[in-house]
């Protein structure tokens, strides 16, 4: 397939399409969270249970400081992020107030920073200032052109709430992983910790991929790469760390 079928096969550029596609309220992305709870999660159940492993202990300080790592630096994690987010909409908010309060009582310095804006943009004579007489009708689409233009601001914003969850649900389900072993008493649970916490990097890696321009195979690596670097540090601190105390 070359390049002009596969892009014609993302999405129909036909006069229905388009007014169907741009009709649809946009919804905002958790995918940064999940990603970020699952390597999380992963990256410190496991360092837990290597550096456990490397210092000799038992079983049962594996299971009790894997568990407790589950539910803290979960709720912690999720409760960064919810107050982060919620930090972002409050910003937000103040910046809009901000904005409606210059396009009422400064109209004239507010044109003017839309006129340079799309100046900037390449419109000049005419349908420049057609431009900004039209956008600047509106004070709604006035203040939301200056929210994006001027402050970066994205036009979907996250809920603080959804955010969280999928933070802590992402870290739940991929850090109890490497604990599933030694719930299940398996033999050479370590080893197959290792095995099933590393099939998790790389899955987390391979899934990223599909919303980034990386290879499925290269994405997974890269992720299994940062969890293996986690891991032989933790094992090898707990190896240090057994050695020097005892």
């Amino acid at each position: 397939m070359d390049d002009h079928q596969h892009t014609r096969s993302e999405h129909s550029h036909s006069r229905e399409a388009i007014a169907l596609r741009l009709a649809k309220d946009l919804q905002p992305n958790y995918l940064r969270d999940w990603i970020y709870g699952g390597i999380d999660g992963a990256v410190t159940t496991f360092a837990i249970v290597a550096g456990v492993q490397g210092a000799g202990l038992p079983t049962k300080v594996i299971l009790i400081m894997g568990v407790a790592n589950l539910v803290a630096d979960g709720f912690s994690m999720a409760a960064s992020n919810f107050s982060g987010t919620k930090a972002e909409l409050d910003e937000v908010r103040k910046l809009r107030e901000m904005e409606h309060r210059h396009v009422t009582h400064f109209p004239d310095g507010e044109r003017e920073e839309v006129r340079q804006i799309m100046a900037a943009k390449g419109l000049e004579g005419e349908p420049l200032e057609s431009a900004v007489d039209a956008l600047t009708r509106d004070n709604g689409a006035w203040v939301e052109f200056m929210l994006s233009e001027e402050y970066g601001v994205p036009r979907v914003l996250r809920s603080p709430a959804k955010a969280a969850l999928s933070t802590f649900a992402a870290f739940i389900l991929c850090g109890v992983v490497p604990l599933l072993p030694y719930l299940a008493g398996a033999d050479d649970a370590f080893v197959w910790a290792s095995a099933m916490t590393g099939i998790v990097f790389f899955g987390i890696g391979a899934a990223k991929s599909r919303w980034s321009l990386a290879r499925w195979w290269w994405s997974g690596l890269e992720t299994l790469a940062i969890g293996a670097v986690a891991a032989f540090s933790a094992y090898a601190i707990g190896a240090w760390l057994q050695h020097v105390i005892a």
